[in-house]
């Protein structure tokens, strides 16, 4: 996920699919998203399903300059917006519930509002069925596919979690931020301590083989939030 805020000034950048930046050919410099690449299920949230070979501005949010987006985070087949207020949007592929806006819709052309939030978001990420939100206060909310445990909410859950639901297995730290793989997801809090948890396949999570037999490493999946402790002391840092 790239987010307009690192740069000292909003302006363009070149990314796979999208980018945040302030629109030139306006005085006052509002910014918008311009997305391009591969339209199929409406990811691009241009409103069609066409792919777009150069940067286009998502015309959803020109009609909303009171509250335009910040940061945006691309998924397999759907993308997730972030605004100034702290609303998250998504477009795209609901398969697997994965834009957070219940399962009645199958995809979207146009971004549409993930509610269910208490508190303004301050941070996105989109895997590739799964999506979360970090709100202010460094909570954590989940939703899409979970069919490896990758939204960490133990293993009472279903296997899709359609509308977001917080991780409550991370009550007790502050999320700083996070990234979220194809099957599995990765935190960093507050404190610098790294969390891991969902498919474990290739070492992916970081918590070691689990067993071995006649030689071959097993790996089970992991349903909830766990330390990645091999760091050695040393504390990750965000920016």
């Amino acid at each position: 996920m790239w987010r307009a805020r690192r740069w000292p000034r909003p302006r363009w950048f070149s990314s796979d699919t999208a980018a945040v930046g302030a629109d030139s050919g306006n005085p006052a410099r509002r910014r918008v998203a311009a997305l391009w690449g591969n339209g199929d299920h409406g990811r691009l949230g241009l409103g069609a399903l066409e792919s777009r070979w150069s940067p286009t501005a998502c015309p959803f949010f020109l009609t909303r300059p009171a509250d335009p987006p910040t940061s945006l985070a691309c998924g397999g087949a759907h993308t997730l917006f972030l605004t100034e207020g702290g609303r998250v949007f998504a477009t795209g592929l609901n398969d697997f519930g994965q834009l957070g806006i219940g399962s009645s819709m199958p995809h979207t052309l146009d971004p549409v509002e993930v509610s269910g939030f208490q508190e303004e978001i301050v941070q996105i990420s989109a895997g590739n069925h799964h999506s979360c939100a970090v709100t202010a206060y460094g909570e954590l909310f989940v939703w899409g596919k979970n069919s490896s445990g990758q939204l960490g909410l133990g293993k009472s859950a279903g296997k899709v979690v359609s509308t977001p639901r917080k991780v409550d297995y991370l009550a007790d730290v502050r999320v700083k931020m996070t990234a979220l793989g194809s099957e599995h997801s990765i935190v960093v809090t507050e404190d610098g301590e790294a969390l891991s948890w969902g498919a474990a396949g290739a070492g992916r999570l970081g918590h070691g083989h689990k067993s071995s037999f006649l030689g071959f490493a097993m790996t089970s999946n992991e349903y909830t939030p766990r330390l990645i402790k091999n760091l050695d002391g040393i504390k990750v840092f965000c920016f």
